[in-house]
């Protein structure tokens, strides 16, 4: 049995004489008869009380001081005053002793269900706290009583014991959680966060079943919906542009057939001048349905790495000569300076024939009459930042050139989004569908590759293809000479695509990377 070293306590003042009256009172009735029916004299009688009251007292205060024992320990336990949980120093009764232990017994257990309980709080406050939304507690005086790092972290300080209205300027907000705050439903709000970028969020505002310790009412979630609203946005663009798209020829190659089931039925000129535009119209609508699939499959599949090995130098000298009447008819020339002896990529030779049919068909039809189109690359050290960081070094650089008009700044972020054009009048004269470089984007994407378009009005453009290799031992070679393709003007724009196909704001001037030769 565990002890203190404390002092004895003393009983409360009274108490002792109290308790022993009370234990000797029917022996002093008893003696009070025996006096006043002459048994006994007043003197021996005198004496026979005290002595009892005496005993009693030598009896019944070690008891006592054990229960005051028992009463102070309790009382420590309550107030929390730091007594340790061994048993007090309880010699006489065996009573006090037993409630004692029960009294210990009941205090370890409070403490392990505490201990319990804070645990399990500070779990949850972690958890609360390690969430990636915003989260607020509001008082019913509007006030703020706790966040979470998140929302820290979207108004740049701590807001706990500040109003709510001077963290979140939201009208829409005040007024829900001014409504929950009375007895109001829960409710959500869309609501427009101001800053460099502004950022669409759904705030909730909740009621608390029952008020937490610091008195809070209302848990306040703000979520960023911004990529889905952009998401929906974009897929109500397209739906838009591929009926538009679609509708033009259409309405154009129905207009024709009309004319010629109608008025120019027995018009063999009006026939001869309208079939070859119907079958152009037609041809139109054939490619821009195959594109729409083509992508539908590159994005189904955009998820699995290819594990073929592609040899690039072979794969694009195979398309250059297959352009080659049509950089001809348009005096052209298509000059591919590629080492045979480049390293391989991990790829899909069908898609990546796909991308780089795109892009030289651009720059033969883009470029301005009499002038090359130039592809050139090498191994880099490393790739640009929209690359995944385990797939940027070392890879394949290819690039593209042509000495077309160029492409305005503001126009280089977006030049891969579905249907996006430049000039869209000039695009759909020259059969473009829309859709080419969001399919060469989403190709290399799957590969873990990039594409970086650069560009300087009336000198041209270069896109630039990056790819992981097939095989990472290499050996770094001097830069290239100024001048060469695998170089970037110091003024150049360049424009990156994020991996999630979201276009960046161009960020990147300079050379390109140093091209590296294998050994």
């Amino acid at each position: 049995m565990v002890r203190h070293a404390s002092p004895r306590l003393k009983p409360r003042r009274g108490r002792v004489p109290a308790v022993a009256l009370a234990i000797t009172a029917p022996a002093l009735a008893t003696m009070g008869v025996l006096v006043l029916t002459g048994a006994v004299s007043p003197g021996p009688a005198a004496l026979a009380v005290l002595a009892m009251l005496a005993g009693a007292v030598l009896v019944v205060r070690p008891h006592l001081l054990d229960l005051a024992m028992v009463e102070q320990a309790t009382r420590d336990m309550a107030g929390n005053r730091g007594r340790p949980l061994g048993t007090p120093e309880i010699i006489y009764s065996s009573m006090a002793r037993a409630q004692m232990t029960a009294v210990q017994d009941m205090r370890r257990a409070l403490e392990h269900r505490l201990a319990d309980q804070t645990a399990r709080a500070e779990s949850n406050a972690l958890v609360v706290d390690a969430l990636t939304d915003p989260i607020l507690l509001i008082d019913s005086h509007g006030t703020v009583t706790r966040v979470n790092a998140g929302a820290r972290a979207l108004f740049g300080r701590d807001g706990a014991g500040r109003p709510l209205s001077a963290l979140l300027r939201e009208p829409s907000v005040l007024e829900a959680v001014e409504s929950v705050l009375t007895g109001g439903a829960g409710r959500m709000v869309q609501i427009t966060l101001p800053g460099a970028i502004e950022r669409e969020c759904e705030a909730r505002v909740t009621p608390l079943s029952q008020r937490d310790t610091d008195g809070a009412e209302v848990l306040l979630t703000i979520h960023d919906v911004t990529k889905l609203v952009r998401m929906e946005r974009m897929r109500a663009d397209f739906v838009a542009n591929a009926s538009h798209e679609l509708r033009t020829p259409l309405s154009s190659l129905l207009g024709f057939v009309e004319t010629l089931m109608g008025p120019a039925r027995d018009d063999a000129e009006a026939r001869e001048r309208f079939l070859p535009v119907m079958l152009e119209q037609g041809q139109r609508m054939q490619r821009l349905v195959e594109d729409l699939l083509s992508l539908s499959r590159i994005e189904m599949n955009e998820h699995s790495a290819p594990t073929d090995v592609v040899p690039i130098p072979d794969l694009v000298r195979r398309i250059a000569n297959g352009l080659e009447l049509k950089a001809e008819a348009k005096g052209c020339t298509l000059a591919v300076d590629l080492d045979p002896a480049l390293p391989p990529v991990w790829g899909d030779a069908d898609q990546l024939s796909q991308v780089f049919q795109n892009l030289l068909d651009n720059a033969v039809k883009y470029g301005r009459a009499g002038t090359p189109v130039t592809v050139t690359g090498g191994v880099v050290a490393q790739g640009p930042a929209s690359m995944p960081g385990s797939r940027r070094g070392p890879c394949l650089h290819v690039a593209v050139r042509d000495h077309g008009e160029g492409i305005a700044r503001e126009h280089l972020p977006r030049l891969t989004e579905r249907f996006y054009r430049v000039d869209r009048a000039r695009s759909r004269q020259m059969g473009g569908t829309g859709l080419g470089l969001a399919i060469a984007k989403h190709v290399l994407t799957r590969h873990r590759g990039a594409l970086v378009p650069e560009s300087m009005v009336g000198e041209g453009s270069t896109f630039n293809v990056y790819l992981p290799l097939a095989s990472d031992t290499l050996a770094i070679a001097p830069p290239p000479e100024a001048g060469s393709a695998t170089q970037t003007p110091r003024e150049t724009v360049m424009a990156d695509a994020d991996p999630d196909g979201t276009a960046r704001r161009p960020d990147r001037t300079g050379p390109a990377p140093h091209s590296i030769r294998p050994p």
